[in-house]
């Protein structure tokens, strides 16, 4: 199917499902590609490291935060 082909039948599709379609590909613009999130984690990664390397955070037990978010959700 091509691109004039789609967009012909998008435009005789009801006005909210053209609204939802629209929705649709405008998000699919904005959200970033794999190798951007894999990045952003791998920087995120390394941050997180440093921060517990040179002491600025303390690690916490998974134990503990699985307790907390229990106790939160309660």
């Amino acid at each position: 199917m091509n691109l004039q082909k789609i967009e012909d039948e998008a435009l005789h599709l009801p006005k909210e499902e053209r609204a939802q379609l629209i929705q649709r590909l405008v998000l699919s613009l904005e959200s970033p590609s794999e190798e951007e999130l894999r990045s952003d984690w791998l920087l995120e990664a390394r941050r997180r490291g440093e921060e517990l390397d040179n002491g600025t955070v303390q690690a916490v037990p998974g134990e503990a935060v699985m307790r907390k978010a229990r106790a939160l959700i309660k």
